[in-house]
C-alpha cells in the first residue's frame, strides 16, 4: 500500500531575522542543516498494522509528518520516495496532495484536546472533513456510530470540553475515517488516557482496520500497547532504522541491542519496606468534594456532583500511597482536596496540625511542607523563567535561605542535574530533564508530603524508569512522603507500598501493594489490572 525508500529529511536553521509590518520575517540559512532522519525505508501493506517506536527524539513524529508532506519545505528538505498506491508523494502537486491527506491517508494526533476546535461542536467539525473530501454530510451519525457512540445526537452537539478523553479520542478517530482513508496513521493515540480507555481505543482501532481493510502506522513509545495491537515492528533511535520484523520476532529474539533495553524498559523492584511506627504525616478522614451543577431561579445551588465521597487513609514518614482508577474517577480531585486548593468536607490532618479550619494565610505558611508535581512538566513549568528562577521561587516565598544560589545548585545535584544549566529555559530541555527540574522545585521546599499527579505519563519507558529510581532514592534518603497518583500499574507497583483503587469517587478496595496486585477482590480492579497488562479478566 504505502513503501517509504531512503526518506532523509534535513532540517535547515536560521541566520537572522529581521522585524516587518506584520511580525518578525526569519532567513534561512542554507548551510545543508541537520539531518533527522537518514534513509528511513518501510512499509505498510493494507489490512496490516505497523508499529513506529522508539525514544523520544527517535524521529517518529517527523517520519509520519514527512510522509503526509506536513513539514515547511521552507525549513524542512525531505528526499527519497514515498510510494502510495503507485503515486510518489514527494513529487505529487500540492492540489493533489491535499486531496490524498485524509482521503487516502488520515492521521490520528497525540492529544485530541488541542486538536479539537473548542468553539465548534463535534458535527460541525466532522461536518467539516465530510465536506472536504466530498462524502454525504448526513453520515456524521453513522460515523459516531462506528466509533462506539450509543447517544450520537448528544455527542454530536457536544463541545470537545464537554468530553472526556477517552471521548475526544473516539471523535478525532471519526473525523480521520470520514474520508474513508486506505491508511490510518495514530501518533501516540493513547498516551493521554486511562488503562481501561487506552485498552477501548486499541480495540476499537483494531475492530476498524480489520472491518475497513485499511492500513495503520501505529506511532508509540509504549511496547505493552505494541504487543497488543501490531503485526510488524519497525525500531527507531536517532534517525535510524536500528530493526524491523514481525512483532514475535522483535519481542522474543532481538538481534540489537538498543531493541533489547526497550524491552527492559520497565520500572521494576518495589520500594523499600516501612516500620508501622514510622510517624504519621498524612491522616484522612470521611474527606468529600462535591461540584454544584445545578442552579434554581434564585441561584441557589441545588444539585451536586460528587467527586470524592466518604474517603478515608494514612500516609506515614517514608511511605507511599498509590492511587489508581479510570478518568473521573476521583484521583486528582481528591490530591486537590488534600492540597487545599478545592473546598471539601471531612478531616484533613498534616502532621498533627487539623487543615480544614485554618485560614487562606494560615494555608500559605504551611504549604511548604506539602508540594504537588504534576502531569505535563512543559505546561507547569513557565516558559520566561530560568531553572534557577523555577527553583528558587519557592525559596523566596518562604524565606527559608540567606545563599539561594548554594540551595538551587544543591538541590539540582540531587536530582541529577547540571548546576551549570540553571541559567537555561524550560524549552532547553528534553521531557524527562523537566520532570527533573519540576522535581527539584518542589523538593527544594524540603516538604514532608509530595504529591505526584501522574508524573511519568508522557514519558518514554527509559525515562520512566530513571525517575521511579530517582524518586525512590529521594524518598530512602528524606523520608519523604508521596501520593502517587497514576494509571500506569506497572508504575505504580514499583513506587508505592500502599494502594487504593478509586471508581466514581468511591474507594473499592486497598491495602499493601503487592497484596492487592497478587489478590485483587474487587471486579473493577481485575478490570483494571487485565486492561494495563492485556490481561484476559
Amino acid at each position: 500500500m504505502i513503501t517509504v525508500k531512503n526518506l532523509v529529511a534535513t532540517f535547515r536553521s536560521f541566520t537572522s531575522s529581521s522585524r516587518t509590518r506584520f511580525g518578525i520575517l526569519k532567513q534561512v540559512q542554507d548551510d545543508g542543516g541537520v539531518e533527522v532522519l537518514h534513509k528511513i525505508s518501510f512499509a505498510v501493506q493494507q489490512g496490516e498494522t505497523v508499529a513506529l517506536v522508539g525514544e523520544s527524539g527517535s524521529g517518529k513524529s517527523v517520519t509520519a509528518l514527512a510522509m503526509l508532506r506536513l513539514l515547511d519545505p521552507r525549513l524542512c528538505k525531505i528526499t527519497g520516495e514515498i510510494d502510495f498506491l503507485g503515486q510518489n508523494l514527494l513529487t505529487l502537486p500540492a492540489k493533489q496532495m491535499q486531496a490524498i491527506r485524509g482521503g487516502g491517508i488520515a492521521m490520528i494526533f497525540q492529544e485530541p484536546m488541542t486538536s479539537l476546535n473548542a468553539l465548534h461542536t463535534v458535527e460541525k467539525q466532522i461536518t467539516e472533513s465530510l465536506m472536504i473530501h466530498k462524502k454525504p454530510l448526513d453520515r456524521v451519525p453513522e460515523l459516531l456510530s462506528l466509533v462506539g457512540f450509543s447517544q450520537t445526537e448528544r455527542i454530536m452537539k457536544s463541545y470537545s470540553h464537554e468530553l472526556s478523553g477517552g471521548q475526544r479520542q473516539r471523535v478525532m478517530i471519526a473525523m480521520a475515517l470520514a474520508g474513508e482513508p486506505k491508511l490510518l496513521i495514530a501518533d501516540e493515540p493513547t498516551t493521554a488516557l486511562d488503562v481501561t480507555t487506552q485498552a477501548t481505543i486499541l480495540k476499537l482501532l483494531a475492530d476498524l482496520k480489520k472491518k475497513l481493510n485499511m492500513g495503520m502506522l501505529f506511532i508509540t513509545h509504549d511496547l505493552g500497547i505494541v504487543n497488543q495491537i501490531a503485526d510488524r515492528v519497525v525500531v527507531m533511535k536517532d534517525g535510524n532504522i536500528v530493526e524491523q520484523d514481525t512483532k514475535e520476532k522483535i519481542f522474543k529474539t532481538p538481534t540489537q541491542k538498543y531493541t533489547k533495553d526497550l524491552l527492559a524498559s520497565t520500572p521494576k523492584g518495589q520500594p523499600k519496606p516501612v516500620s508501622d511506627k514510622a510517624k504519621e504525616v498524612l491522616v484522612c478522614k470521611n474527606l468529600g468534594v462535591k461540584f454544584p451543577i445545578k442552579n434554581n431561579f434564585f441561584q441557589l445551588k441545588t444539585e451536586y456532583f460528587t467527586a470524592v465521597d466518604d474517603t478515608s487513609f494514612v500516609v506515614r514518614a517514608g511511605e507511599t500511597l498509590g492511587i489508581v482508577g479510570e478518568s473521573g474517577s476521583g484521583k486528582t480531585s481528591l490530591a486537590m482536596a488534600v492540597l487545599k486548593l478545592i473546598t471539601s468536607t471531612g478531616s484533613i490532618n498534616l502532621l498533627g496540625t487539623e487543615l480544614q479550619d485554618k485560614s487562606g494565610h494560615q494555608i500559605r505558611s504551611l504549604r511548604r511542607q506539602f508540594q504537588m508535581i504534576f502531569q505535563d512538566p512543559f505546561a507547569s513549568l513557565s516558559p520566561r523563567m530560568s531553572v534557577a528562577e523555577i527553583i528558587g521561587e519557592g525559596l523566596k516565598v518562604h524565606k527559608l535561605v540567606t545563599d539561594y544560589d548554594a540551595e538551587i545548585i544543591k538541590t539540582m545535584k540531587m536530582v541529577g542535574l547540571d548546576p551549570e544549566t540553571r541559567y537555561r529555559y524550560p524549552h532547553e530541555f528534553s521531557g524527562g530533564q523537566r520532570q527533573r527540574i519540576a522535581i527539584a522545585r518542589a523538593i527544594v521546599l524540603r516538604p514532608a508530603l509530595l504529591i505526584l499527579d501522574e508524573p511519568t505519563s508522557a514519558l518514554d519507558r527509559a525515562i520512566q524508569v530513571e525517575i521511579v529510581n530517582l524518586l525512590r532514592d529521594l524518598q530512602q534518603k528524606s523520608a519523604m512522603t508521596y501520593i502517587f497518583i497514576s494509571h500506569d500499574l506497572s508504575v505504580v507497583r514499583a513506587m508505592s507500598h500502599k494502594l487504593i483503587v478509586m471508581k466514581d469517587g468511591k474507594v473499592v478496595e486497598s491495602g499493601a501493594t503487592e497484596e492487592v496486585f497478587a489478590q485483587p477482590r474487587e471486579e473493577y480492579t481485575k478490570v483494571l489490572m487485565a486492561a494495563s497488562f492485556g490481561l484476559k479478566v
